[in-house]
């Protein structure tokens, strides 16, 4: 059956965008790749990649390129904020036996891998350029962009973020992004032999974690409530976040507070959630990854179900069905598990601010954790 799509336009060079323009072009397709930012850059420290997540780079084709450049390992390791061990939660090798449950890499390093795979499989990328209209007529998509040339395309791919103007553009009654009550603070230090997953201590108010992204190197990561999302001034995120860590009691995070001082590379986000009701595509464009549902990391799926986005778009796409019939069964597919994953991830974000019901807290994790490792 002859494909109706030959031309695929994808807005955002991120994560689920690249992911987007490798698998359509797998397809045989021609596809471009518009990205804004003209370096192609990836800010913040390290990722928390879950099984589900190593599942969906395994498809993509990067999953070696990972473990080259990552870190892998089984098990979240939960301890009280003075250091006694409360549990290890079980992570599914979902992948495949041979691929550990979890891992965590830079996210720079991520992008790195994504961008080589994306020009790799012959996808036209084009840098400092994106729309600036778009119009659709007679089954095309006509977009002018921002370096003065214009195309005809038989699909538009809206991959441009959280604060996605292809939303703006094309859904301009669809809600904006909201600010949940905390923030999450992140930092690079040297992983000590011990460390080797994901490892979690549970304070009062804060929770403090780290994560391996390579042989050397762990990223550290702190949840804090925040009820104003105010301007802070990077010039003190690392005594702030020193300031967070002080409480803690367990060794580790002792020493890792002795080492935080001004020279630390110190990242601090907000955080943000939104989940677009559906539709998710008008005509022949459609949106993907945190332009249609961004959540907050509490559940280390954000990326993850980005790039799903990409496979289950291009799998649909690919079955040479309508692009109408298409996009309607992407929509389907994606709709249930990417609510279930901004939704459950905000409820966990509620119970830390209200310090509510622990065992709620932990039943939301493992029914999501079990939820994720089905097939997509």
């Amino acid at each position: 059956m002859t494909s109706p799509l030959q031309h695929v336009l994808v807005i955002g060079g991120g994560f689920s965008g690249m992911a987007t323009a490798i698998q359509c072009a797998k397809l045989g397709w021609q596809v471009d790749l518009v990205e804004i930012d003209q370096g192609w850059r990836s800010y913040g420290a390290g990722i928390s990649i879950g099984g589900p997540t190593l599942r969906a780079l395994r498809t993509i084709g990067v999953l070696d390129a990972f473990f080259e450049r990552g870190y892998g390992g089984d098990g979240l390791n939960l301890f009280t904020g003075g250091g006694q061990a409360i549990a290890t939660l079980p992570t599914p090798r979902v992948a495949g036996p041979d691929v550990p449950g979890g891992g965590a890499i830079m996210r720079p390093a991520l992008a790195d891998i994504l961008a080589k795979a994306t020009c790799a499989a012959g996808v036209r990328v084009r840098l400092g350029c994106t729309f600036s209209q778009i119009k659709q007529r007679d089954g095309r998509v006509h977009v002018a962009l921002t370096d003065g040339t214009q195309g005809s395309y038989d699909l538009v791919v809206g991959a441009d973020g959280l604060y996605s103007k292809v939303r703006d553009a094309v859904f301009p009654a669809a809600p904006k992004p909201h600010y949940t009550g905390q923030g999450v603070w992140r930092a690079v230090l040297p992983r000590p032999a011990e460390i080797v997953c994901a490892t979690m201590w549970m304070g009062q108010k804060v929770k403090a974690g780290v994560n391996p992204v390579s042989q050397e190197e762990m990223y550290l990561f702190v949840t804090e409530d925040r009820p104003i999302n105010d301007y802070l001034d990077p010039g003190d995120w690392p005594r702030m976040l020193a300031d967070l860590l002080a409480p803690f009691g367990a060794p580790l995070i002792q020493s890792i507070h002795a080492q935080i001082g001004p020279q630390s590379l110190v990242n601090y986000r907000p955080l943000e959630s939104l989940l677009m009701p559906q539709p998710w595509f008008s005509g022949r464009v459609v949106l993907v990854g945190d332009a249609v549902h961004a959540t907050t990391p509490h559940m280390a799926a954000g990326a993850g179900i980005g790039i799903e986005d990409a496979i289950v778009l291009a799998d649909e796409l690919g079955r040479g069905a309508t692009v109408e019939g298409a996009l309607q069964a992407f929509q389907a597919r994606r709709w249930e598990r990417c609510r279930m994953v901004v939704e459950n991830s905000g409820r966990l974000g509620e119970i830390e601010i209200a310090d509510g019901d622990r065992a709620e807290h932990s039943r939301i994790m493992h029914e999501t954790h079990m939820s994720l490792a089905r097939p997509i």
